[in-house]
């Protein structure tokens, strides 16, 4: 089992400045501390369950490129992209950019997208439920026809694209996960499309994962080859053979890397206690 680092916050002290060293620091001493993916929100504002509105929030993919250039070997994807929030093509084109810069190490992580005050609030595109969902599979198979060898055109119902060209190709075939339980729509999707899902952490995982296999009957996909991820808030208070329970509890259902989402925007002692004393452990299981 591995561990995800999830930032959300970067309001750190000392302001703007102090955003790039910090956050390079943070991600140099989770990679360190034997954390095996770094993941960032796809959101222009903070989200109220982790800060105000006003509190700093960095653009996604700009953010992973420096987070590229800050570390040499964790995983790079957001959790996740808006779908609406970028036309599909320079969605696929910035993360084979992020793939090869990084050295492999991209992936994309993508869902329908939920938060129409920031969209409104910048003048981007939020159709509704019904709309996002159609454009999201239409983005899955135009990303997924830019990282193969066709650069045939496309044409959707929402998005027709004349030559699906991408170069220079990614190193690797990025690893596409999609986020989110909604069991008629997003695990469909999981079934059909996606290498990962990922799934909020709790007592709706084991349901929902069951609720995923019979979509993966129906499209006749193997179940055991989509990996199975989880979003954790982790109280750093929390005593380490509990959160190992915790931890196991999951692994016992299949699930085979859990994303924590950072406690404040400094959580270094937090970083280093989990890759002394939880890491070594679950990496075994």
């Amino acid at each position: 089992m591995e561990l995800g680092l999830h930032i959300a916050n970067f309001t750190w002290t000392g302001g703007s400045a102090e955003i790039a060293p910090r956050l390079g620091h943070l991600a140099r001493t989770a990679e360190e501390a034997g954390f095996a993916r770094i993941t960032v929100m796809d959101h222009l504002w903070q989200i109220t369950v982790v800060g105000p509105e006003t509190d700093d929030m960095l653009e996604a993919y700009t953010t992973l490129g420096f987070l590229a250039a800050s570390t040499k070997t964790v995983q790079l994807h957001t959790l996740v992209t808006g779908v609406v929030y970028r036309e599909p093509g320079l969605l696929a084109k910035a993360v084979s950019t992020l793939d090869v810069l990084s050295g492999g190490r991209a992936g994309l992580g993508i869902g329908a997208a939920w938060n129409g005050d920031e969209a409104a609030g910048l003048g981007l595109p939020f159709p509704g439920t019904s709309e996002r969902f159609e454009r999201l599979e239409e983005a899955l198979q135009i990303c997924l026809q830019m990282w193969s060898d066709s650069d045939a055109p496309y044409s959707g119902q929402h998005y027709q694209l004349g030559r699906t060209l991408s170069v220079p190709v990614n190193l690797h075939r990025p690893k596409l996960m999609i986020g989110g339980g909604g069991e008629k729509k997003t695990l469909r999707l999981v079934a059909k499309y996606a290498d990962s899902c990922n799934l909020f952490a709790g007592p709706e995982v084991a349901p929902k994962l069951d609720v995923l296999r019979e979509h993966c009957a129906r499209e006749g996909r193997d179940f055991d080859s989509i990996e199975k991820t989880v979003t954790m808030h982790l109280d750093p208070t929390v005593e380490i053979g509990a959160a190992l329970e915790q931890f196991r509890e999951m692994h016992e259902l299949g699930i085979t890397a859990a994303y924590l989402m950072s406690p404040g925007p400094e959580p270094l002692d937090f970083v280093e206690v989990l890759g002394s004393r939880v890491i070594p452990e679950i990496s075994a299981w």
